[in-house]
């Protein structure tokens, strides 16, 4: 491995770090709506990087930008679209009570749904990957069902959050090659928040005293898992290939459950452990090398 592609993953290691943390914040603040919540956190996330922004400007540290999307602000706002989409979802599924354990563990299915989806634009899938999206089904069986064999409206809601990952991931690595990373993180934080800050006029009714009331929650996942650990997706991005970053940042899955556990005092059932050591090996199996698969 050599030094860039070291670097980014050492960058993605903080950020997955970060995130895995965040799920116990984001439990912390589900007395207030979702879209409140992703619109203030991810506003903060943008103001945070502004002064960065403002010394990249005053130095002129700006990189080519790509022909079929000559404007920064487009390419942020597609990124922050996704992120908006995904952070809705999952918030929402955390509010109904999802545990952190299976939150982190079913967001980190965007790793089995960024090569399927890249299949969309003629890349080739290996026989490897089939095998992890079976074994994938049966860990989020696991993981998900309960005694009466019902899928929670929460499971299909963090499921929904993993395809809008998995969308988002795929724009960074569209789009990062040719912008300051710090750049085009602000542009999307505040996109997101734009988007966010739609749908909470349109579905809840925020309050500055709910708001206050989930202050460090807030100021954690804006600072640190928004500002921070986003930002180091997008620099850690352009270093690495697209399904390995995802290999990387799934290890968010297991920070969050050691995290409500040592936190939360959350514990898992015997199966559900199960689901999720199938589903962190069909994790693993998806980035296996399709080399393997070829005659010599």
């Amino acid at each position: 491995m050599n030094r860039q592609k070291f670097t980014g993953s050492i960058l993605l290691l903080i950020g997955a770090i970060i995130w895995g943390v965040a799920f116990v914040a984001q439990a912390k603040a589900s007395n207030i709506g979702a879209f409140t919540f992703n619109c203030v956190r991810n506003i903060i996330g943008g103001v945070v990087l502004l002064p960065l922004v403002f010394v990249l400007r005053k130095k002129g540290n700006d990189a080519t930008r790509p022909k079929k999307c000559p404007n920064i602000f487009i390419c942020g706002a597609i990124c922050g679209f996704f992120l908006a989409i995904a952070s809705a979802f999952q918030q929402s599924a955390i509010n109904m009570g999802a545990s952190t354990g299976k939150a982190g563990f079913i967001t980190a299915c965007y790793i089995i749904f960024v090569p399927l989806i890249s299949t969309l634009f003629g890349k080739r899938v290996s026989p490897l990957l089939w095998i992890a999206v079976a074994l994938s089904t049966a860990g989020l069986y696991l993981l998900c069902m309960t005694e009466s064999l019902v899928l929670e409206i929460s499971d299909l809601l963090l499921l929904a959050c993993a395809v809008s990952f998995a969308f988002q991931i795929l724009a960074i690595d569209r789009f990062s090659p040719y912008f300051s990373g710090i750049k085009l993180a602000s542009v999307q934080f505040f996109a997101c928040g734009f988007f966010s800050g739609i749908m909470m006029l349109i579905f809840e009714k925020p309050s500055l005293s709910a708001i206050y009331s989930a202050a460090v929650p807030i100021l954690y996942t804006g600072v640190f898992s928004s500002g921070v650990a986003y930002t180091l997706q997008i620099v850690g991005q352009k270093k690495l290939n697209p399904t390995v970053a995802t290999l990387i940042m799934s290890l968010e899955s297991a920070i969050a459950a050691i995290s409500g556990w040592l936190i939360l005092g959350q514990s898992m059932r015997p199966e559900e452990i199960i689901g999720c050591v199938i589903m962190f090996a069909a994790i693993v199996i998806a980035q296996l090398p399709t080399e393997i698969f070829k005659r010599k």
